[in-house]
């Protein structure tokens, strides 16, 4: 997932609202917008960009109708809409004096070529029977208008939600067995156990909160193209990372299987003993960093949507939002950590080699999607669909054995009976391997999509002879890739336009990665419904914009950048594209242009929601028509 610092740091229009009385308790509220030159907004009955007032707080008044605008609209490629100074007015009815209404303005500017990403204006205004009280004027880049309306609560709320939820995504969750390893693997007292666990805690929100703060900061000071915009995308869809996180996850599972202990040298170990409570720090920085940049290929639209935050003028409220969603992130990890530690003080036995046996069998199993990012982010080839899932099956497999007593290591004692909690795993791991086994022959096993490798890259498929009638052949690329599903499409925006200005047809825009698992998760339980496929295959052409892909540029499709960086490969082409042209940072993301490269609709993120997905393609049909 890639992270950015560019996005639209000046706001489009700046705001004014006042009150107006009338007779009987009625009121006016007008909010007035200075439109900057060369855009305009669409009127408040646009079926798809519309002015709009959202309403968080009202108190002594009641809405009466509905927003509509003042004056009379112009004509922006046959919908009407408004530049320049433009009014709209909300009618309300006092029920007690004073009224307080607070809540946000939302407009989504565009130009003569596309719209900007939605902008929000909060205010707060409070009305008498009598005058008019307050008035409010600031834009969206006024810092302390954010905090006026509960707003910053709401975020804070849902960025601790989003932290606790990243706990099961595929790219974090491999980092539990690790983390319970590694500090199973510590020594010292039980105070050193705790301490070290709070530090991996306080180093995972450090990790977080302190480089997005940096960023933040580079951003006011020196603008957004200061900042390398996709580092953290690099560094999580990289070769040399993903392979050193791969080699590490193996070399804990051969030492959980009993190949070799890890200890630290016994110089360092005397050392230790001096000081217990505060040594062997290092390493707990380590586990922390490996878990945080492991962790970017799901937290990047998280993080990503903070940035956007304070390039668009805000300055602290990401930085509270990012604490407050890496403590909660943290948490579950620090708990994990605290756990080892309370192990020690439990009488050891055979039980506890055999958690470790089973921790090892999960870090060989989870420990391949760190190879499978790297291969398919650089087209090795080496690790297709059925490989992977052949690995994963012979692997829990043995781990189902082990369970039942028919596997033994040489530091395991003969199991003579089977308890109810072994024969329960037994059950549920066998279970997971029948349900693993029909994917060998092409079935999608959509419950994995976010951790195997895309049906694309599997080899054999079953009844592929029929499925291949329905499906459009792909077209040639310089760059071998493929879209799921057998569908037909273009992996440049300038191949897909043309192809689009041939057709009339709108183009279909997929910002996607090979690292990105939500995206696998989409096009597994989305794109897959029929009626959506039927579309995405008759009625679009398609563009998937790779953001992470590794592949070098042909020097005539070099792309320089307003600062004058030539961006010489796919992915980064692709991820400035994203940046620049569509507002975006992260994946997956969705967007619908006119052949002539208009943007129709604006952006959609990941959402598993079928028949809102099927409305969304509908809406950019429909737009393309007028």
């Amino acid at each position: 997932m890639g992270i950015a610092a560019l996005a639209q740091p000046k706001a489009t229009a700046t705001w004014t609202v006042k009150a107006s009385n009338g007779a009987d308790a009625s009121a006016t509220i007008t909010f007035t917008a200075d439109i900057e030159d060369g855009f305009h907004v669409y009127d408040v009955d646009h079926e798809f960009n519309p002015v709009f007032v959202e309403f968080s707080a009202i108190e002594g008044a009641e809405l009466v109708g509905s927003l509509r605008s003042l004056g009379t609209p112009k004509t922006f490629k046959g919908e009407k809409g408004f530049d320049g100074i433009t009014s709209f007015a909300q009618d309300i009815r006092l029920t007690a004096s004073p009224a307080t209404l607070k809540g946000v303005m939302v407009w989504q500017a565009c130009d003569a070529e596309q719209c900007r990403m939605p902008e929000e204006w909060p205010f707060e205004i409070t009305v008498t029977s009598e005058t008019v009280v307050a008035e409010h004027q600031t834009s969206i880049s006024d810092p302390e208008s954010g905090a006026k309306d509960g707003s910053l609560l709401t975020l804070i709320i849902e960025a601790i939600l989003w932290g606790f939820a990243m706990l099961l995504t595929p790219c974090v969750f491999p980092m539990v067995p690790m983390t319970v390893s590694f500090f199973m693997k510590s020594s010292g007292s039980p105070a050193a156990g705790r301490f070290k666990a709070s530090m991996y805690g306080l180093f995972i929100v450090l990790l977080y909160t302190v480089p997005i703060s940096v960023i933040i900061l580079l951003t006011w000071l020196l603008g957004g193209d200061a900042v390398t915009a996709d580092i953290f995308n690099w560094l999580a869809t990289h070769w040399l990372p993903n392979i050193i996180f791969f080699i590490v996850f193996m070399v804990f599972a051969a030492s959980f299987f009993g190949a070799f202990e890890i200890t630290l040298p016994s110089s360092w170990s005397n050392k230790a003993d001096a000081n217990s409570d505060r040594k062997g720090l290092g390493g707990v920085f380590f586990m922390a960093l490996t878990l945080v940049l492991v962790s970017f290929s799901c937290t990047g639209p998280i993080v990503g949507s903070v940035l956007i935050k304070s390039t668009q003028g805000e300055f602290w409220t990401p930085m509270v939002t990012m604490l407050a969603f890496s403590v909660a992130f943290a948490l579950p990890f620090t708990i994990l950590a605290l756990f080892p530690s309370l192990l020690k003080k439990m009488k050891s036995g055979s039980w506890l080699s055999s958690v470790k046996v089973v921790l090892g069998f999960i870090e060989v199993a989870l420990g391949l999607k760190f190879l499978s990012v790297a291969d398919q982010t650089y087209h090795w080839g080496i690790l297709d669909r059925e490989i992977y899932l052949a690995i994963w099956i012979v692997v829990f497999s043995l781990l189902g054995l082990y369970l039942l007593g028919k596997i033994r290591f040489a530091h395991d004692e003969k199991v003579e009976h089977i308890g109810v909690l072994r024969l329960s795993l037994a059950i549920a791991t066998f279970s997971f391997v029948v349900y693993m086994v029909p994917g060998m022959f092409g079935a999608p096993l959509k419950a994995l999509s976010g951790y195997l490798p895309p049906i694309s890259t599997q080899d054999f498929i079953l009844n592929a002879q029929e499925a291949s009638t329905s499906a459009a052949p792909q077209n040639p690329n310089r760059y071998g890739l493929t879209l799921p599903h057998g569908l037909n499409g273009y992996f440049t925006l300038e191949e897909a336009l043309e192809e689009a200005q041939k057709t009339g047809k709108p183009v279909f825009v997929d910002i996607t990665g090979h690292g990105c698992v939500n995206c696998r998760e989409m096009e597994a339980r989305v794109w897959s419904d029929p009626a959506i496929l039927d579309m995405l295959r008759n009625d679009f052409v398609i563009l998937a914009l790779y953001t992470d892909d590794k592949s070098s540029l042909d020097q005539s499709d070099w792309l320089t950048t307003d600062s004058g960086k030539v961006l010489k490969e796919l992915g980064r082409k692709n991820s400035y594209i994203a940046r620049t042209r569509f507002g975006v940072n992260a994946q997956p993301n969705y967007t619908i242009l006119s052949p002539d490269g208009t943007q129709l609709v604006p952006v959609r993120g990941y959402n598993l929601d079928i028949e809102a997905f099927k409305s969304f393609l509908q809406s950019g049909l429909s737009a393309n028509q007028r």
